[in-house]
């Protein structure tokens, strides 16, 4: 039974260490206003970036891919799960180690008040809990 709660505490140690993304930057962007930063992919016969020349900056690839185990998770160890009502949020009470609810943005205060205690109640992390919750300063 500790094999599990081992292997999350490798995968967390592992979200904070390899989870950050490279920004792949357009060949010679930094050099003209007229190149812009996003990425794309360049096509000249005699590229030294599309030809991997050793210095030059390097392009996207599989090598950078996150790793499966780890893509899609929060910093703490979570899945997000959109829920929009009570009822969608019932379905997570058994999962509430695996998932995280994240409340749609359309919902209203009111709606978002209910979700909130109800996740309390089953102890279930809501990751954007004080959204459209703001008291007044009176």
């Amino acid at each position: 039974m500790a094999q599990p709660v081992a292997q999350l505490e490798n995968v967390l140690t592992e979200i904070n260490t390899s989870k950050c993304k490279k920004t792949f930057n357009r060949f010679k962007s930094d050099r003209f206003k007229r190149v812009k930063p996003s990425w794309r992919h360049p096509r000249g016969i005699d590229n030294r970036v599309r030809r991997k020349f050793r210095g030059t900056i390097s392009m996207p690839n599989k090598g950078f891919k996150t790793a499966s185990v780890i893509k899609n998770l929060t910093p703490d160890g979570y899945r997000k799960v959109m829920v929009s009502n009570v009822r969608e949020l019932e379905a997570l009470k058994s999962l509430n180690t695996y998932y995280c609810a994240e409340i749609r943005h359309g919902v209203g205060a009111k709606k978002r008040i209910e979700i909130v205690s109800k996740a309390d109640e089953y102890n279930i992390v809501v990751t954007n809990r004080t959204g459209k919750l703001v008291e007044d300063a009176k």
